[in-house]
């Protein structure tokens, strides 16, 4: 059991072993016992590793305590804990105290919502996340939902969906808010009607759409100034091999020698202004020919079509 909690023991768990307080007592005169929360033990040696540290504050705040927020955060690999303060939610009511710890009461608790790492009880990752959303800036925000993709702990369209589950927890609107700016995806119907009018905002003709260049199909061609637009509505999540074609495809058209701009489909649906700037910017820099004059460029995909009306 000690080696398992990480080399610390509560005195109930003790007593329960048979242990008595004169005992316990003697134990910890002699050495081999050493305090370190109330009612919680160090065994054979003081210092605690992080592990301990986490066990030991779960261990002193009783039964159902879990460890949340920024030290969840940080045991899931995902977070940094706030200067040493470990924080600890329980599930009922009380005006526990410990020193260095941060007691939450959280009554509506669900057992679903918290599970063991390394044998400590946490709060899961969705939780973890609503929870740390609540104290974290956007950016850092951000980073956390990057790296609980990174080691495959939740991905963002399953955080996404599973909010739905923790509506009026606080966190869940600010990290709703978030998930639905970065995985926001437009049908390609709807992306190229919204599309095209920033392009000709942007002093631009008309684009072609969905051609084939260089064995690969692009979103949107200006074929009169070597130009490529391609459009992301999984900012979050690819596959090593989606990331892999993607820059690979990328790479073959900057080496024909064409211009790649990449955007997201929440920027065309709700930063249009900001799409159109960065067109208007790049225009003057991109070969300027006369539209219907051929494609002396380095286009050599699929045959130009028929202008369309």
């Amino acid at each position: 059991m000690v080696r398992a909690q990480h080399g610390v023991v509560s005195r109930a768990q003790l007593e329960a072993l048979g242990f008595s307080r004169r005992g316990i007592e003697h134990r910890t005169q002699s050495g081999r016992l050493f305090l370190v929360a109330r009612g919680i033990y160090a065994v054979g040696r003081q210092e605690l590793t992080p592990d301990g540290r986490w066990m030991a504050a779960v261990l002193a705040c009783g039964d159902g305590a879990v460890l949340s927020h920024r030290s969840a955060a940080e045991l899931w690999g995902i977070g940094r804990e706030w200067e040493r303060r470990i924080d600890i939610t329980i599930p009922r009511r009380s005006r526990l105290e410990r020193k260095g710890i941060k007691v939450r009461c959280r009554p509506s608790l669900d057992a679903k919502n918290f599970t063991h790492r390394r044998g400590i009880p946490v709060t899961d990752p969705v939780q973890t996340l609503i929870d740390v959303a609540t104290e974290l800036l956007p950016l850092r925000l951000e980073r956390a939902v990057n790296e609980a993709d990174k080691l495959d702990l939740v991905d963002p369209e399953t955080l996404r969906a599973a909010l739905d589950d923790h509506a009026g927890e606080l966190g869940v609107k600010k990290l709703a808010t978030l998930l639905d700016r970065h995985t926001f995806r437009l049908s390609d119907s709807d992306l190229e009607v919204l599309f095209r009018p920033l392009a000709l905002a942007a002093g631009f003709a008309r684009p072609l759409s969905k051609e084939w260049v260089l064995d690969y199909e692009v979103d949107f061609l200006f074929p009169d100034h070597d130009l490529i637009v391609e459009t992301d509505g999984l900012r979050y999540h690819r596959t090593p091999s989606q990331q892999a074609r993607m820059a690979r495809r990328d790479q073959v058209h900057t080496a024909a020698g064409f211009r790649v701009l990449r955007f997201t489909h929440w920027q065309i649906a709700h930063a249009p202004d900001e799409v159109t700037d960065v067109l208007r910017r790049t225009r003057p820099h991109l070969p300027q020919r006369d539209p219907g004059h051929g494609l002396p460029g380095p286009w050599t995909g699929s045959p130009r079509p028929d202008p369309r009306p």
